[in-house]
């Protein structure tokens, strides 16, 4: 699901903001709006990981036996 977002995003980028023909006419979202999306679903994402982001090391300086 993230990457399609990522390459709607790419996509819509390239693409221009309106189109209007015979049928009618089409506006796309901001470009702001779908990269805010894009940052909260991925937050989401990260929330879901058993690290959560976290990772803990311990530290032993050198020669400390």
């Amino acid at each position: 699901m993230a990457e399609d977002l990522e390459s709607r995003i790419r996509q819509n980028a390239q693409g221009p903001p309106k189109a209007a023909g015979d049928a009618g006419s089409v506006e796309q979202h901001k470009l702001t709006e779908q990269i805010a999306a894009d940052k909260y679903l991925a937050s989401k994402e990260a929330a879901k990981s058993k690290s959560r982001g976290l990772r803990f090391n311990k530290l032993v300086p050198p020669g400390a036996d």
